[in-house]
């Protein structure tokens, strides 16, 4: 992937035999994903563009894209990822950001200490994930990006404040 491309869409399946597909949209008000432009794929080479695009529910919405006349061309999309160059979108604002903003963050202890660092931000659909390389090695943790497990993030400073489930500090059980 392009560095400095966001992530605001993907294809779904197609839908009907006329080249429409299903697109799931990650921008804020997700009908405005249309009107972000260039639409790019994952390398940043091929720019798509959306010429209908009709609500199926919440951020699911059925698109015509230009090119895209059949069944066959439109399958070939499934699942792919569409970004904007993040010099196209508009700055978060003082108290705001974008969730790719996180990767590469410091992640410290309330007391200061060094936990680990960010290295992805994911959703399954039950929410966004941060998956946190521990500062000393071993497995990743995914940890949901609550604000009661991450209540500060400092961004001009590159790090955030985590406060570990009860489950991440719990001690084994002898038995």
């Amino acid at each position: 992937m392009v560095k400095d491309l966001i992530l605001v869409g993907r294809f779904g399946a197609p839908h009907g035999v006329g080249g429409d597909l299903r697109l799931q949209s990650f921008t804020g008000v997700p009908c405005e994903i249309a009107a972000y432009k260039p639409l790019l794929d994952e390398s940043g080479t091929r720019q798509f563009s959306i010429v209908s695009l009709r609500p199926v529910k919440d951020s699911l919405f059925v698109v015509k894209i230009a090119g895209v006349a059949n069944r066959g061309s439109a399958a070939a999309l499934t699942n792919a990822s569409l970004y904007v160059p993040r010099d196209a979108l508009p700055d978060a604002g003082e108290e705001e950001f974008y969730l790719t903003d996180l990767i590469g963050m410091s992640a410290f202890t309330q007391a200061g200490e060094a936990f680990g660092r960010v290295i992805d931000v994911l959703n399954f659909g039950g929410g966004d994930i941060l998956e946190i390389a521990r500062a000393s090695g071993g497995e990743t943790f995914f940890l949901p990006f609550k604000k009661e497990i991450f209540p500060h993030i400092d961004l001009k400073a590159g790090c955030l404040t985590l406060v570990p489930p009860v489950e991440i500090e719990a001690k084994p059980l002898e038995g």
